[in-house]
């Protein structure tokens, strides 16, 4: 029994994900609870001289860190692999858990016939990229980007649990703010959302967000262009000689 065995253990009893720093905390409890000789669950044996746990570095485990978890997740992945077993410890938002290898993942989906892969369609995943690169974002920035309406498409990514309200804006009427939620790190295959390609650049691109202080900005503009072409269609036509429409037409050119 060593640091990796007992880490093992952990993920196989575990029906969720464990961090480094919750099975850090785990061992330590454990390397205390048996320098003290006080096993807390009731009817538990006490461990004899020749029991694997006698034979344990309880100072060493006492004194467990979170870097030594990491590098002994990272031996057993290693020991998996070099020994050809079909799963390997992943890390996921949540923790680390046991996955079975995507080569068998055919063999695997036998165990669950009703469950099909479902696919979101290209305007949810268009929302749903918006939402990942600019969180917490309010519905009105959204439709201000991808210019329609995104009521059911924010509805149906809801449902699938992918993004969550995660509280409201600082705005006129506190509308609702948008963000991703721990099933989107865990369906993408990232732990924090700073690992999306190219996140660090796409956040610095200025986008409408949908405010009456950025339509108002728009406003101008849009008024002066109006303006422009209502002056090119009204301007009055004068009567003018020979001599001038040959200098009018010179100065087209």
């Amino acid at each position: 029994m060593d640091l990796t065995t007992i880490i093992e253990s952990f993920l196989i009893a575990s029906e969720s994900p464990l961090s480094a720093s919750e099975l850090a905390r785990l061992i330590r409890a454990r390397a205390s609870e048996f320098s003290e000789d006080s096993i807390t669950e009731a009817g538990e044996s006490q461990p004899t001289p020749d029991s694997p746990e006698h034979q344990l570095d309880l100072e060493a485990l006492a004194s467990t860190s979170d870097d030594e978890v990491v590098a002994a997740l990272q031996l057993l992945n290693e020991i998996y692999a070099k020994s050809g077993r079909s799963f390997m410890i992943v890390e996921r938002a949540k923790g680390w858990k046991i996955h079975t290898r995507p080569d068998y993942a055919g063999f695997v989906r036998l165990l669950f016939p009703g469950r099909a892969p479902e696919r979101l369609s290209p305007p949810a995943m268009e929302t749903l990229a918006i939402i990942a690169y600019r969180q917490p974002v309010t519905k009105s920035a959204l439709e201000a980007v991808r210019g329609v309406s995104c009521d059911g498409m924010l509805q149906k990514l809801l449902d699938r649990e992918l993004i969550t309200i995660s509280g409201r804006a600082d705005l006129p009427g506190r509308p609702l703010l948008y963000a991703t939620t721990d099933l989107f790190l865990e369906h993408f295959g990232i732990t924090e959302i700073d690992e999306l390609p190219n996140i660090g650049e796409l956040r610095k691109v200025e986008l409408p967000d949908g405010t009456a202080e950025n339509e108002k900005e728009k406003a101008p503009t849009e008024e002066t262009e109006k303006q422009l072409a209502l002056s090119a269609v009204e301007r009055p036509q004068t009567k003018s000689s020979p001599e001038n429409e040959v200098r009018e037409e010179d100065s087209s050119f």
